[in-house]
């Protein structure tokens, strides 16, 4: 049976705010154990996908911190030993000094993260 850890995931994503260890699992899911340095509205990045929003869902465990993941109809913050489900159609808040372990479907994770990455590059 595969696993994780935070150490010894296979890819690291580290910008300014944001440290992020991934693995993609047979079956078609990712787990990510991720850090935010900043406190950050993303949501001008989710622009091109539909309604604006990740169209990936998320289960998350909030280890320190909140994190707000704002929807149509509200937002919603997890806080520190929360456990949370998120449906796709969302943009999250990050805050400085949270970590969180998520787990998400490979293919709609991917898809959003190409849009966002190539949101982030245009905006520099």
């Amino acid at each position: 049976m595969p696993k994780a850890s935070k150490t010894s995931a296979s890819e690291t994503v580290d910008m300014e705010g944001y440290e992020g260890h991934l693995e993609r699992f047979d079956g078609g899911y990712t787990v990510a154990f991720e850090k935010y340095t900043a406190d950050a509205d993303l949501s001008a990045f989710f622009k091109g996908l539909p309604d604006d929003q990740c169209q990936a869902a998320h289960w998350g465990y909030v280890l320190k911190g909140k994190v707000t993941f704002k929807t149509s109809s509200g937002e919603e913050t997890f806080e520190t030993g929360d456990a949370y489900y998120v449906p796709p159609g969302h943009t999250p808040f990050l805050y400085d000094g949270t970590e969180v372990v998520e787990f998400s479907p490979t293919d709609e994770l991917q898809q959003t993260i190409d849009v966002v990455t190539k949101n982030m590059e245009a905006a520099g």
